[in-house]
């Protein structure tokens, strides 16, 4: 019998067998996992998510947190959750343990948090946040700090939050006022008003160190002369004692559509002239030191929008098996026949599969991101670690939009499978509704998740990351071919691929001229159907990890060992991890197989705090793709000959614009 939040047979099966997350334990970071490890870590977790965490979702949500004379109270009935969460170590399990942490995969915590968001995310975020904030006093700040601050942090002690947003500016940080005056003895005081502050004030902790973005005074304007503050609620001694209260105001908490569990706060800083601050790293460097916090917080946001779909769909499922209702439509005409479970339905069968496509889709998709994190951080040489980092790079924003996008469908469809009672509260899908809607607006927008994809993510690495990508999930569309009974559905997935590089030739094509905006204009859609054809990238064959060399699929690969303790369920789809067209993205248009190889264009550039115009980018990345660039390759499996479609054939047309079948044989990375 299933949990009731997330199918734990799917997590096992991709992590052992899809991305086969033991090749980490031969590294020296990891060497003390074993596969048995990891199956006692995912049990663990999920009594934590069933038992503790899960009681206070509905409950949590009724309650919600109160503003009481000046003052935030969360849920009560957090308190004893939060103490047992952080005592077992699961706010900061993938930390070093020399801070406490217990050095854990990044992989194997995201099937962890999956669980602890399908039970509650608002639960999740008050952890989550201070992980994030004490992450940035490890890698930024002096030893001082972090004695001062990082323990206890890390302990669960004391909370944590990052203060961007401010009244006014939005999503434009580099408009803030928050100012910052240097003060005689090194720090600063801080002056400003923060909005839309996840885990802001609370009573769940002693104290709570807020990353707060300000202006030094005299600094440039824009997001090149902001810097990063750590500015405690409560001043702390040198001692580490606990001092006077550092002049940081609640002025409201937000009363929201859904998290309700979550304290969003409007913070004041400095209203008597009192709040003082410490610099984080460097002067002006407030923005890149904070974007590691921001690109941490989008993957968790992919992994909240993963956590209400898999609950939604388990919930819609579990219902619609035991809900009777109407005879089977081959009955219908019977007035004898028996009314059947609406599992039985046509419509509401149609509607669980596509949910249940795109949850296991998503869940491989953000799994896949931390085993590339994780991957860079054991690389061993240069080259390797901007590979696998390329593809954590690149789709961040994709598994921070699609999967939030992903879950306010999927999540709106399981209160169609209840029909009028998902829209009642006495059932839970409603909740996961309301509350997974936040996801697609912080940490940036998807709209701007988006743009950072076209305008910034394909272009770094001169355009090679995402050239990566393509030729992995060419290799898994050529493996999946060799096999018969797979053929079908690697010929699907080729000319999907080949239907996300058409697409972005159409994209150049408009950006050389006029139509230069298009591109920005359909940003959105671009991310969704990128984010659809990515689905598949981690399969067996391509994206898989170095035991798949060769293309093999599970069963067929050589050395390939049994992932032991995962148990039979993690077998449950030996040789048929492609089924069905449902899980391919869209294919729109094909380009032609592309001529002679050359190297990427120099104009092809990119990368952090770099942003090559959209014509520029396009041009130089379709060059690539259209003329067999340095990155991959295209074969025909079919020759024109068998077509009856020669150099003078109907099916000759431009790139982008040809029609005829064309099946993938092969991509090659060069």
């Amino acid at each position: 019998m299933g949990n009731g939040l997330v199918n734990m047979r799917d997590q096992k099966f991709i992590l052992f067998e899809q991305i086969g997350v033991d090749q980490l334990f031969s590294s020296e970071k990891y060497r003390d996992y074993t596969v048995e490890d990891v199956n006692m870590i995912l049990g663990e977790a999920e009594k934590m998510a069933v038992n503790e965490i899960l009681p206070t979702y509905a409950e949590g949500d009724r309650e919600g947190c109160r503003f009481e004379d000046g003052k935030v109270l969360a849920p009560a009935c957090y308190h004893a959750p939060y103490k047992k969460f952080c005592e077992a170590g699961w706010n900061c399990a993938v930390k070093d343990p020399e801070v406490g942490g217990q050095g854990m995969p990044l992989v194997v915590y995201s099937a962890c948090h999956e669980l602890f968001g399908a039970a509650n995310f608002a639960f999740c975020m008050y952890p989550g946040l201070t992980e994030g904030a004490a992450g940035l006093i490890e890698e930024y700040g002096t030893e001082e700090q972090k004695q001062k601050y990082m323990y206890k942090m890390y302990s669960g002690e004391w909370g944590g939050t990052m203060c961007l947003t401010e009244p006014g500016a939005g999503s434009d940080v580099g408009a803030l006022k928050t100012r910052a005056v240097r003060l005689p003895d090194g720090r600063y005081r801080i002056t400003g008003t923060k909005c839309f502050i996840s885990s802001g004030d609370h009573d769940l902790t002693d104290n709570i160190v807020h990353a707060v973005l300000a202006r030094i005074e005299g600094d440039p304007p824009g997001t090149a002369g902001i810097s990063l503050f750590i500015v405690p609620k409560i001043r702390v001694n040198d001692d580490g004692s606990l001092g006077e209260p550092n002049d940081v105001k609640t002025g409201n908490i937000e009363h929201k559509m859904g998290i309700k569990g979550s304290a969003t706060c409007t913070l004041n800083f400095g209203e008597e002239d009192g709040c003082i601050g410490e610099l984080l790293g460097q002067e002006r460097g407030g923005m890149k030191i904070m974007f590691k916090m921001m690109n941490e917080a989008r993957l968790a946001v992919g992994i909240q929008g993963l956590g209400h779909a898999t609950a939604a769909y388990e919930h819609a499922l579990a219902y619609a098996r035991e809900r009777i209702q109407s005879r089977a439509i081959w009955d219908f005409a019977d007035p004898a026949a028996k009314p059947v479970a609406i599992i039985e339905h046509p419509d509401i069968r149609r509607t669980l599969l596509w949910m249940k496509a795109y949850v296991e889709g998503l869940r491989g998709m953000n799994y896949f991101v931390g085993y590339c994190i994780d991957r860079a951080a054991v690389a061993e040489s240069e080259e390797d670690r901007e590979y696998w980092h390329g593809f954590a790079e690149l789709m961040t924003p994709v598994c921070k939009a699609f999967s939030s996008d992903k879950a306010i469908e999927i999540c709106s469809l399981a209160i169609d499978v209840y029909g009028g009672y998902g829209y009642c509260s006495e059932y839970p899908v409603e909740q996961y509704l309301r509350d997974a809607k936040i996801a697609c607006i912080y940490e940036g927008t998807n709209g701007i998740q988006a743009l950072d994809l076209i305008a910034r993510k394909l272009a770094q690495n001169k355009g090679r990351h995402v050239m990566n990508l393509l030729a992995e999930i060419g290799k898994t569309a050529a493996a999946a071919q060799e096999r018969e009974e797979l053929k079908k559905y690697g010929g699907l997935l080729g000319r999907a691929l080949e239907a996300v590089g058409g697409l972005t030739k159409q994209f150049a094509d408009w950006s050389a001229g006029a139509g230069m905006l298009i591109p920005i204009i359909n940003a959105r859609p671009f991310l969704n159907i990128f984010g659809s054809d990515r689905r598949l990238a981690a399969a067996p064959g391509g994206l898989g990890g170095g035991r798949q060399a060769g293309g093999h699929l599970p069963g067929g690969r050589p050395g390939r060992r049994p992932a032991g303790p995962a148990g039979p369920g993690s077998q449950k789809r030996r040789g048929g991890l492609l089924r069905g067209p449902h899980r391919l993205g869209p294919v729109l248009c094909r380009p032609r197989s592309p001529g002679a190889q050359q190297p990427l264009p120099e104009h092809c550039h990119g990368g952090e705090g770099s942003g090559p115009d959209a014509g520029q980018f396009f041009r130089g990345l379709i060059q690539s793709i259209s003329e067999k660039g340095e990155s991959y390759a295209i074969r025909d499996q079919e020759s024109r000959r068998s077509r009856g479609g020669g150099h003078g054939s109907r099916h000759r047309r431009s790139p982008g614009q040809c029609r005829h079948r064309v099946s993938v044989a092969g991509y090659r990375a060069v």
